[in-house]
């Protein structure tokens, strides 16, 4: 494999860290610690890790509202993430953005966006002002399959091929848009043909295989720095848990999900490291107990800091004049 002890341990480590994080993140939903909205990143894990370390650290990233395991994947501590997930002022957006609007800027990661495909523009303008400024960053935007039904999606690409923009768009493809199957909501299936309609260059990728997701969008994200113009890849995976937490789940039997579970990404690149001789259970054990007690440390910090003060609700917002 095309990858040394180290990085194939450090990419084991950040997927181990975000499913700990999640599930941990879960329980203190159902205990009525985290309010608003929680969806989960179970399952996808190697699309955040693989695209992270394929790019550069000052490249830009700019996602949906599934936001978790990005910043977790780009080196975020997660303490202040976990915070943030509890509205506290030590968490990364002072409290006020919560699960769904994540961002970290010294990252050059610029938000977790609610609205779906709503970021799609602010990710090609982030592109263009790049662009604009002859700096030698790419802008990597993801969203999930349901975005590309989306009018803004069609208008925000096809602006990003006419300018030729350094941007590469990922579709995470886990198969639903909420609780609707894709061939039944998309004309498309393979919806990495939908670069076509401005002729974009265009792969599909197994998302739960690491290297190849890492591989994949580092030759892309290197013709989107090399002047080629958008990228876009669809990485297809599957969410173990619901939409949201919220979700009953009665769109899809637990078959399937159990399934599903056969390729989680986790299992799959522990095998491969097992295989390949570059890790061992020892290994494996101690990333386990190192990944636990950074977590446990995560939730005790969350619960321990402040609420924001009421005075704060207006501070550090916007209001065009």
């Amino acid at each position: 494999m095309n990858v040394n002890r180290q990085e194939a341990l450090e990419y084991m480590r950040k997927m181990v860290l975000i499913r700990r994080f999640e599930e941990r993140a879960e329980e203190a939903y159902g205990q009525g610690r985290i309010g608003g909205f929680l969806h989960l990143y179970i399952g996808e894990e190697a699309i955040a890790v693989g695209a992270m370390a394929a790019m550069k650290p000052d490249d830009d990233v700019v996602t949906h509202y599934r936001d978790h395991g990005y910043i977790l994947a780009r080196g975020v501590d997660p303490k202040v993430v976990m915070a943030e997930l509890y509205g506290k002022t030590t968490g990364v957006s002072k409290g006020k953005g919560g699960s769904m609007h994540l961002a970290a800027v010294d990252r050059h990661i610029w938000g977790g966006y609610a609205i779906v495909a709503g970021h799609i523009p602010l990710a090609v303008g982030l592109a263009l002002a790049n662009q604009y400024r002859n700096l030698p960053r790419v802008v990597t935007c993801f969203f999930g399959d349901g975005a590309t039904n989306n009018g803004t999606f069609y208008s925000a690409l096809n602006m990003a091929a006419v300018w030729k923009l350094p941007l590469v768009a990922i579709v995470e493809n886990n198969l639903y848009g909420m609780g609707t199957a894709v061939e039944r909501a998309s004309a498309v299936s393979d919806i990495f043909k939908k670069a076509a309609s401005f002729e974009i260059p265009a792969v599909q990728t197994d998302g739960n295989d690491l290297l190849g997701v890492r591989d994949t969008v580092r030759t892309m994200v290197e013709m989107a720095r090399a002047g080629e113009g958008p990228q876009l890849i669809e990485a297809r995976t599957y969410r173990f848990r619901g939409h949201s937490m919220g979700d009953p789940q009665r769109y899809r039997g637990k078959d399937e999900v159990e399934a599903a579970k056969e390729r989680d990404p986790i299992v799959l690149w522990r095998r491969s490291l097992l295989e390949s001789r570059l890790a061992t259970e020892d290994d494996f054990r101690k990333i386990a107990e190192e990944v636990e007690a950074e977590v446990e440390t995560a939730v005790r910090f969350a619960e321990s800091s402040p609420d924001p003060d009421p005075s704060e609700l207006c501070a550090n917002v916007l209001v065009p004049g």
